[in-house]
């Protein structure tokens, strides 16, 4: 795999990700270590679409606990009903938030954050293994197309757990 990724120039979101996933799964495929394959997953991510803040929170010590990103300095740990992390984590599903001011109990690790979408992660048991947090410094800046694309690469996280 290069170590660079090819973006169509111009596309939308959905074709971004359609581009990006074989590039991502290429990235991960032969490669073993979780953390490595988190780390350029987030890389990959900010780089195809320059989302403020692209990371994973892993379920340790029963909490949420900061893995691999890149952005700014990051929350460390986040308990289980907390935020936007937390309740994606909670409720075992992905979560748009179009204005993070207006939600409950959000938690801001930076006041730079305006919108966020975060999608859980799972074990092949079922239980909740991370989420996959990303921020943006726009408003309502995540919809359908980032679900779908993200669930597709948040597939190739979950076959290698």
């Amino acid at each position: 795999m290069a170590e660079e990724l090819i973006i169509p120039a111009g596309a939308g979101r959905a074709m971004v990700y359609e581009a990006l996933l074989p590039q991502i799964n290429a990235l991960v495929e032969t490669e073993s270590d979780l953390t490595a394959n988190l780390a350029n997953i987030a890389a990959a991510l900010k780089e195809a679409f320059g989302f403020f803040w692209v990371g994973f929170y892993l379920v340790k010590e029963g909490q949420l606990v900061l893995g691999p990103f890149q952005g700014p300095l990051a929350c460390t740990r986040i308990h289980f009903h907390k935020g936007v992390c937390g309740a994606s984590y909670t409720r075992k599903e992905t979560i748009i938030v179009p204005d993070v001011e207006a939600f409950p109990g959000h938690i801001a690790c930076s006041s730079a954050s305006k919108s966020e979408i975060v999608l859980p992660v799972f074990h092949r048991n079922g239980t909740v293994a991370m989420v996959l947090d990303v921020d943006s410094d726009q408003l309502n800046d995540f919809g359908d197309a980032d679900a779908a694309g993200l669930q597709q690469i948040i597939a190739l996280i979950e076959r290698k757990l």
